[in-house]
């Protein structure tokens, strides 16, 4: 839980439509962050601007609505943020990530009731199972594509998860 007193303040930039494995990267990012326990973080989407390629983006010319700007911010410890921040350049190729020194004057009320957290949950009632096929060299953006998907249904907490491995001879 974020305290009173020194900070970093994060503010990463991207663009609306960039994708980060199977989702959009703003998605991939808040998530990344609520399920590392940042204390909250704020996506904003512009109403105009440009970045390092100088083309301007706008809501005001369907042409130009394409690529706007996301700002995503968080506040949190200098330790926390030290933590995240391997994992956050990573994920953010194309954009800008700034780090301030902040100090944080008046924390959120802490005796908030927090929703419990544990490794399992029981579910009861009807359930989906899903088989996806696919072969061990398929790839998206540059790994095996079976750990890409396992990443993105952890960060979706899937209910139940496994990954095994099958062949079969084809006549």
């Amino acid at each position: 839980m974020l305290e009173k007193g020194m900070a970093k303040k994060v503010t990463i930039f991207i663009n609306e439509d960039t994708q980060h494995h199977l989702s959009s990267l703003c998605d991939a990012i808040l998530t990344f962050l609520l399920h590392k326990g940042v204390a909250g973080a704020t996506a904003t989407r512009a109403m105009a601007g440009f970045g390092a390629h100088h083309a301007m983006h706008t809501t005001k010319i369907e042409v130009l609505t394409e690529h706007l700007p996301i700002r995503i911010e968080f506040i949190e410890s200098t330790a926390k943020v030290d933590e995240l921040m391997p994992t956050l350049y990573d994920m953010v190729t194309d954009a800008l990530i700034e780090v301030h020194d902040t100090q944080v004057v008046k924390a959120a009320n802490k005796d908030l009731p927090v929703p419990p957290k544990g490794p399992h949950a029981e579910l009861r009632g009807k359930a989906r199972l899903m088989r996806i096929y696919m072969g061990e060299s398929d790839q998206w953006q540059g790994e095996p594509l079976y750990e890409a998907m396992v990443k993105r249904l952890r960060l979706m907490d899937i209910a139940g998860l496994r990954c095994t491995g099958a062949f079969s001879v084809m006549e």
